[in-house]
């Protein structure tokens, strides 16, 4: 079974996340949606209802489940028999962080291999942080995440 693992914060989800999740589905016969707890950071949304809101969006597509963890990525993916990362990038400097990032998970995770998927340029200028700034500030983000998300 080929188990691929999207692990992020998603604070928020956004379309981009739900276009790339949909977009690796054939590639996969099982993709864990996974949000990543970092004690160290401060996020807007509790995770309670990160997964609430990434269990809605994805009810319908069997193939995918949504978990959390803490700690690293890799042995996360070792403790589920994940065998690959999906990765999104929307421009240079992703790639060269997620690069370096890919290439310590494949030796922290036995060959953990990820498979990049480069945004769709109607989401490239989307971002976590952006959308963040936009719900603090009191404007709209309706445009930028799932309809699922009622804020």
């Amino acid at each position: 079974m080929k188990i691929a693992v999207f692990p992020g914060s998603f604070d928020p989800i956004t379309v981009g996340h739900i276009d790339l999740v949909k977009r690796a589905l054939p590639l996969f016969d099982k993709i864990i949606v996974a949000v990543g707890i970092n004690s160290q950071k401060k996020y807007l949304f509790p995770l309670e209802q990160r997964i609430e809101w990434l269990e809605e969006v994805f009810k319908d597509d069997d193939k995918v489940e949504v978990d959390s963890f803490e700690h690293l990525t890799a042995h996360f993916c070792k403790r589920i028999g994940a065998k690959y990362l999906i990765r999104g990038l929307r421009n240079s400097s992703d790639f060269d962080y997620e690069k370096t990032i890919s290439q310590l998970n494949g030796i922290i995770g036995d060959g953990l291999e990820t498979i990049f998927l480069i945004s769709r340029p109607q989401y490239s200028h989307i971002s976590s942080t952006i959308v963040r700034e936009i719900i603090k500030g009191g404007g709209d983000a309706s445009p930028f995440i799932p309809k699922e998300m009622k804020l």
